[in-house]
């Protein structure tokens, strides 16, 4: 299970030079409004350094880490849903994802014009959730309308979406998110279809200078231009580089741990001669779901699975010695995955 992430902002506030170094991929990041049209799109290797200690004791042939998929849309202005600059139909790019990244500005750069004039985050903040708000206006009014005449028809599901339509067009109109409009699982389940844009976990970072990364802050404090340095960077020089600012993480890192813990997702993996592998799923999974990430085979013929902390595997020296221990258990169907442990499936075919 791999994940995405939409990256939205306003023009020059550093949102595709952000993603040129998470993805570093090489994208057009001039300074001037509009720039990036088409979306952009990186696919990221998610960072562990769990998978290098169990690939050392299973002595795997390669290491395989589960990944995470950003897509970078052109910068939004204010009036965007009137037509102003390129619209919002770029939107529908970052429909999908899971979770959506705003990225507002604080750097100070007199070579960069702010499209507001002046630097205000919360400004930047309340333009972009306005803009996002407005485009999911437009769908609410577009199903209420098409619902009402399945209403007519007698369509029962129709007539349960009803209320809850309405609640979220009174909840937008009124500036708040649909993630605020509504709250209960129910409700959100017969609207899931709309991918709402506001109804999607939202993470709000700060673009600050160099000096200023430390800063304490309600958003998520990256400087693009240090991570932009480090992306140019081998893999020692970059954290030599990260202990010479006295940062803990990269923003990248920082960025992905806060996209797990909003979306409610561990790690577990699989470690073997052949490879050690990281896989991605919800907190509160079962073992057989578990499995069925790798193979919906595995998911229905699940019988029990061999379960260790990745940790007690790599201290033991490997699997062999982790069975000496008695630190690797069998664990049926109701098991609940827990981040890092390392799974060995048994199923019928």
């Amino acid at each position: 299970m791999s994940f995405s992430i939409g990256i939205v902002g306003l023009p020059n506030v550093g949102k595709s030079t952000l993603f040129k170094a998470l993805t570093k991929k090489q994208v057009d990041a001039a300074n001037y409004p509009f720039c990036t049209i088409d979306p952009n799109v990186g696919v990221v290797a998610v960072p562990d350094a769990r998978l290098e200690q169990l690939a050392r004791v299973s002595h795997s042939a390669k290491i395989v880490p589960t990944a995470i998929e950003f897509v970078d849309i052109a910068g939004l202005v204010k009036g965007a849903h009137k037509g102003e600059g390129l619209g919002n139909k770029f939107l529908s790019n970052i429909r999908n994802v899971d979770a959506i990244v705003q990225v507002v500005r604080q750097f100070s750069d007199s070579n960069v014009i702010h499209v507001a004039g002046e630097v205000n985050p919360q400004s930047d903040k309340e333009t972009i959730n306005l803009e996002l708000i407005f485009a999911d206006l437009q769908t609410i009014d577009k199903r209420i309308s098409g619902n009402e005449k399945e209403v007519r028809a007698g369509k029962k599901e129709a007539g349960a979406a009803a209320p809850v339509l309405e609640k979220l067009k009174a909840g937008l109109e009124s500036g708040k998110l649909a993630n605020e409009a509504i709250s209960d699982p129910e409700e959100k389940a017969l609207v899931q279809d709309l991918n709402l844009l506001t109804i999607k976990p939202m993470i709000y970072v700060l673009n600050v200078d160099e000096d200023k990364i430390a800063q304490e802050t309600d958003f998520l404090t990256i400087s693009a231009k240090i991570e932009a340095e480090l992306a140019e960077l081998p893999e020692e020089e970059a954290k030599n580089y990260l202990k010479e600012l006295q940062i803990e993480a990269s923003g990248l890192d920082k960025l992905i741990k806060k996209s797990y813990n909003i979306l409610g997702l561990i790690t577990y993996f699989t470690s073997g001669e052949m490879e050690t592998k990281a896989w991605t799923i919800p907190a509160g999974a079962k073992a057989p779901q578990a499995a069925g990430v790798i193979h919906t085979d595995f998911e229905k013929g699940f019988i029990r699975a061999e379960i260790v902390n990745w940790k007690d595997l790599v201290e033991s020296g490997g699997e062999a010695k982790a069975k000496e221990k008695g630190l690797i258990r069998l664990e049926g169907k109701d098991y609940v995955m827990n981040d890092g442990d390392v799974a060995h499936f048994r199923f019928s075919t």
